[in-house]
């Protein structure tokens, strides 16, 4: 079953904020499509299976900023 969820991240004001993101979001097992606006301050995660938010969120702290939820 695949997912596609959206969160918000804090910090991001750049395409190089979205890059880093980006490519540690990656690296997690099961995602295949990333998406980071930092003008919005959003990140869209797709991947095969739901991923577990606290791996997200550490990946997201790995690349320097904060994930702040899942955005409405």
């Amino acid at each position: 079953m695949s997912s596609t969820i959206t969160y918000t991240v804090s910090g991001m004001s750049c395409g190089h904020c979205e890059k880093a993101i980006s490519e540690e979001l990656s690296t997690l097992t099961g995602v295949t499509e990333v998406a980071a606006d930092a003008k919005a301050g959003t990140v869209t995660v797709s991947s095969a299976a739901p991923l577990d938010e606290e791996q997200v969120r550490a990946a997201v702290d790995e690349a320097g900023y904060e994930l702040v939820g899942r955005s409405a």
